[in-house]
Parts: C-alpha cells; sequence; structure tokens
C-alpha cells in the first residue's frame, strides 16, 4: 500500500503543473445545461448557472456544468466548483481518473486515506493535476478557489470514511 502511495505521489507531482458512502451526480442534481449535438460548445463564464453543489460535497461548494452530463455513462463531461476559503473535502476517491484545472485561488490536494495537512500539493491559477481513479485524495481551498474538473462520467465520490458522507448527516 506504501509504494502505491508513493507511486501516486510521484504521478500526481509530475502532472502538477504549478508549485464508504458514494453517491453520483445526475444531471438534474448537477443542473446540467444542454449540450450541442455536434459541432463546437462555447461558453462564457457569465453563461454558466451556478447553484449549489450536488448533496455529495460539504454543504458552501457552488457548482456548474460547463458541457456534457456528470451523470451519463462513458461520456465526458467538464463541472466548475467554487470553495470559500478553508473549504475541505475529506478523503475519497473515484472510479475514473479526475483532471482538475485550477481557474483562480488556491487549492490544496493532498494522498491518502487520511485528512493531513503536511504534504499536500498546492496548486494556484492555472495549476493542473490528475487523481487517477480509485486512488484516495482529499483537497481544500486556501482564499476563495474556482476549479475545472474534468473527466468520463458518471461522476461518483466515494469518502473513505462513511462518517464524512454529507448525504448520511
Amino acid at each position: 500500500m506504501r509504494q502505491r502511495l508513493d507511486g501516486l505521489a510521484a504521478v500526481l507531482m509530475l502532472v502538477a503543473s504549478s508549485a464508504v458512502g458514494s453517491s453520483t451526480i445526475t444531471a438534474q442534481s448537477a443542473q446540467a445545461s444542454a449540450s450541442a449535438s455536434s459541432g463546437h460548445q462555447k461558453k462564457s463564464d457569465d453563461g454558466l448557472k451556478w447553484g449549489p453543489a450536488p448533496a455529495i460535497f460539504p454543504r458552501g461548494a457552488q457548482f456548474a456544468v460547463v458541457q456534457g452530463d456528470p451523470g451519463a455513462a462513458g461520456q465526458i463531461f467538464t463541472v466548475r466548483l467554487r470553495f470559500p476559503n478553508g473549504y475541505i473535502i475529506p478523503p475519497h476517491t473515484h472510479p475514473t481518473d479526475e483532471h482538475v484545472t485550477v481557474l483562480k485561488g488556491t487549492f490544496l490536494v493532498g494522498l491518502g486515506e487520511n485528512f493531513k495537512r503536511e504534504g499536500m500539493i498546492t496548486l494556484r491559477d492555472g495549476g493542473f493535476i490528475t487523481a487517477p481513479a480509485n486512488h484516495a485524495h482529499f483537497a481544500q481551498a486556501r482564499g476563495m478557489t474556482e476549479v475545472q474538473v474534468h473527466a468520463i462520467g458518471p461522476f461518483a465520490l466515494t469518502y473513505v470514511h462513511p462518517s464524512d458522507d454529507p448525504t448520511k448527516k
């Protein structure tokens, strides 16, 4: 297990370009916007529909669908999340790779099954990281932070510790 986490740390550090509950996000809960059936799509920041993040996230985050349907199996989707200062996403996994770009603020990412601030990777504006499928990780926002996540659906988040799952409280 230790070697696997060390290997994961190396992979995450390489892709960083700067410094048991489970839930699937559905199109309805994500307030998915309609996507074009063919051709290019373009959305500006002011064209996004922001709302509270789905219940699987701790309270306080905002969520917007940029492209696709996070609840659709086998399809690419892109979402944005806004976090207030100090916001924490407890240790969790995803069934597919998760690609995260920091648009604004500072996003700290840690590896493993228990939240600890030591050793977290600091990503600032423009920072990018990939969290491999089924590898436990956690995050914290420093200052108001906005990230963009893209992956292959369906989006699911499984907390390592069921007591961290906000849908169970």
